[in-house]
């Protein structure tokens, strides 16, 4: 998700994101955290205005679809963090090792689990736009380890700050549980406060010893991680322009796709937990639409006639 740095309520118009820190005096133009907050504002913003992103922060955000994101942050996270323990001696990288604080792969791990159950691993697959992110990351850590940096810092500053935004709008939409299953993702243990762990995860980069030449490419492959998190974007929302109709635990369709499907009562228990809640109309359409009722259905209607035709002669 875009990285962001506060985040305000936005009413009927959903929740709305804002690029603003905390101005620091200590902070100099050439230190890398400034390099990455200028260098990096047009890309924030694009990625703000993906479509997959304005339905999200407006609650527009259907189950199988953030079952597919948290998919993408999985693999995601699973590239970084492989590539982070390999780099975390190397003085380009290691004072942005944070394992016990920021790692979010066994989170990650946790939701899996309550979305797909147990055997999630054999449920799931890295979509192709996730793939070539993963790839560029584990070609980073193996070969520009110095360029980690800019992937860490796009990721885990992001999660802290927006991605805390998304948390709340999924948790209301979706109707997650308050025991917070689903969105472990978002949920940092070992940070007590974001805000003063954000200023040490600057002051680190900031005494990074790099040359001008490094901080700019780090700033370049900070943009290219933002160009890679928006094709994943754009991939779900091609995806969630195809889910048409919500679908029940037996396949069957509860909503058109027509209107607000929250408004469906049947749909909102759904949500709520009440596997058997059903809504009547719809249900009976969809059997009506499967083959073996029609062709029951057609030689009822041709027994009849027959009987019928017999009756009058």
């Amino acid at each position: 998700m875009p990285s962001v740095m506060e985040n305000s309520e936005g009413g009927d118009e959903g929740e709305s994101l804002r690029y603003e820190e905390m101005e620091d005096d200590n902070v100099s133009p050439s230190d890398l955290s400034e390099l990455l907050k200028e260098g990096t504002k047009e890309s924030h913003d694009r990625a703000e205005n993906t479509q997959f992103v304005k339905d999200f922060l407006k609650g527009r955000i259907k189950k199988e679809l953030f079952k597919l994101a948290t998919t993408a942050l999985y693999f995601t996270y699973c590239a970084l963090e492989e590539e982070m323990d390999r780099n975390k001696d190397n003085p380009a990288f290691a004072p942005l090792y944070f394992p016990l604080e920021l790692h979010r792969k066994e989170a990650l791990i946790k939701d899996m689990k309550y979305f797909y159950g147990e055997d999630w691993k054999e449920k799931i697959q890295c979509s192709d736009a996730t793939q070539q992110y993963v790839d560029r990351i584990h070609h980073v850590g193996q070969h520009e380890p110095e360029l980690l940096v800019a992937h860490a810092y796009t990721r885990y500053m992001g999660d802290l700050s927006g991605g805390q935004v998304l948390k709340k709008v999924a948790q209301r939409a979706l109707k997650l549980p308050i025991t917070e299953e689903g969105i472990q993702f978002y949920i940092f243990e070992n940070i007590s406060n974001a805000q003063k762990f954000k200023q040490l995860y600057r002051a680190r980069l900031n005494a990074l010893d790099l040359d001008k030449n490094c901080k700019e490419r780090i700033v370049e492959e900070a943009n290219r991680a933002f160009r890679f998190n928006m094709e994943v974007f754009n991939e779900l929302d091609k995806i969630g322009r195809s889910l048409v109709e919500e679908a029940q635990d037996g396949g069957v369709p509860v909503h058109n796709g027509k209107g607000d499907i929250r408004k469906c009562p049947y749909y909102a228990d759904k949500l709520a937990g009440n596997a058997a809640a059903g809504c009547p109309y719809h249900t009976a359409v969809a059997l009506v639409k499967q083959p073996i009722v029609q062709l029951i259905l057609a030689a009822c209607v041709a027994v009849a006639a027959g009987a019928a035709a017999w009756y009058v002669m």
